[in-house]
C-alpha cells in the first residue's frame, strides 16, 4: 500500500549545520589554498581544484611540489574534465580501507578519486541507522555511482538497491562489492534513469525504508535522458514520496550544485516528503595545515 500522506503543518525555520569529516587515517586535507586542495590518501599525495579555497595556503610549496598527481581541469570539455598529471608511475586504482569497509580509489577523468571523502559522516549515519532499524531495511540509493555507501548499508544488514546511468559506475561498484568481500550481501546493482526507475518502482507498488540521492547538477541517462537539478529534482522528490515504506527510516539528499543552499534542500524535503525532523547543512573537510573548513557540498536529512 502507498504511504498515506501526511498533513501539513508550518514550515521550521532551519539551523544549517556542517558535518565535518575528519579522524580517518587513511585520507587527510593536508593544505588547502588558490583554488587547490593538497590530499593525502595513504602514500599517494594529490592536488586537486578546490574553488572554495579562496585564501593561501599554509604550507610552502615546497610541500605542494611533493605531489605524485595533479589534477588540471580542460576548460573547453565538460565541467570537471581534465587530465591527470604524474610525477612517477601510479597504478590507475589502488585499495582504500574505511573502518572494515575495503573499496577502490581510482584516477577518473572528472577529478574525482572514486569516492567523496566528505561523505564519510554520512557513510557512519547511515550504517548506525540500519543497525539500530534491526530487520533488513530496504535502501534505495540513486545516483549511486561507485556504491561506497551501498556497500556501507549492506554491511550493516540492509536490501540495497543502487541506482545508476553510468555502466562504468556499475562496474566500479561491483568491483567494489568484490574487494569488500561483500558478494553475496543483498544488492541490486540497476543501470537506469532515476526517474525513470522511481517511476516505475511505484507503479509496482515497491515500498522503500531509507532512500539515499546524490544527483548531479547535469547528467544524462543511459538513453540520452537528460537531468537538471534545478528543474527535475523537485519532480523526484514527488515521486520518491510514492515509494517511501509506511515505516520510513530516512531520506538523505546531497548536492554539489553552487548555486543551492541548504534551505532550498531543507524546503524541498519538507514539502514532497512531508514534516518531520530536517537537518540541512554543508558537508565539509578539515584541512589539517590551518585548520580549515572547506565545505564540498550540501546535505539534507529527512527522519519521520
Amino acid at each position: 500500500m502507498p504511504r498515506q500522506d501526511l498533513p501539513t503543518s508550518r514550515l521550521p525555520d532551519p539551523v544549517p549545520d556542517v558535518l565535518i569529516a575528519e579522524g580517518w587515517p587513511e585520507y587527510r586535507l593536508l593544505d588547502s589554498g588558490h583554488g587547490r586542495r593538497l590530499e593525502q590518501l595513504g602514500r599517494i599525495r594529490v592536488i586537486r581544484p578546490e574553488p572554495q579555497a579562496m585564501w593561501s595556503p599554509k604550507l610552502p610549496e615546497a610541500q605542494w611540489d611533493k605531489a605524485d598527481a595533479s589534477f588540471g581541469p580542460n576548460e573547453k570539455s565538460e565541467e570537471d574534465a581534465g587530465n591527470w598529471r604524474f610525477r612517477r608511475d601510479l597504478p590507475e586504482t589502488w585499495p582504500v580501507s574505511y573502518r572494515d569497509l575495503r573499496f577502490y580509489g581510482r584516477f577518473t577523468p572528472f577529478r574525482h578519486l572514486g569516492f567523496f571523502p566528505e561523505q564519510m559522516t554520512q557513510w557512519d549515519w547511515v550504517a548506525n541507522a540500519v543497525r539500530q532499524a534491526g530487520g533488513e531495511p530496504r535502501i534505495l540509493n540513486l545516483f549511486g555511482y561507485t556504491g561506497v555507501v551501498s556497500l556501507v548499508a549492506a554491511q550493516a544488514g540492509a536490501r540495497v538497491t543502487h541506482v545508476d546511468a553510468s555502466k562504468k559506475a556499475i562496474a566500479y561498484a561491483r568491483e567494489n562489492q568484490e574487494l569488500a568481500g561483500l558478494q553475496q550481501a543483498p544488492i541490486r546493482w540497476i543501470m537506469d534513469d532515476a526517474r525513470k526507475f522511481v517511476a516505475r518502482e511505484a507503479r509496482r507498488g515497491s515500498r522503500y525504508d531509507g532512500i539515499i540521492l546524490d544527483p548531479p547538477k547535469f547528467g544524462r541517462g543511459p538513453k540520452g535522458e537528460v537531468w537538471k537539478v534545478f528543474e527535475h529534482l523537485p519532480e523526484l522528490l514527488r515521486e520518491i514520496r510514492t515509494v517511501l515504506s509506511d515505516t520510513p527510516l530516512f531520506v538523505i539528499l546531497t548536492a554539489y550544485a553552487a548555486r543551492l543552499s541548504p534551505l532550498s534542500l531543507h524546503a524541498l524535503l519538507h514539502e514532497h516528503i512531508g514534516p518531520g525532523n530536517i537537518a540541512c547543512g554543508e558537508l565539509a573537510l578539515r584541512e589539517e595545515a590551518g585548520n580549515r573548513l572547506v565545505s564540498t557540498a550540501l546535505h539534507a536529512r529527512w527522519t519521520p
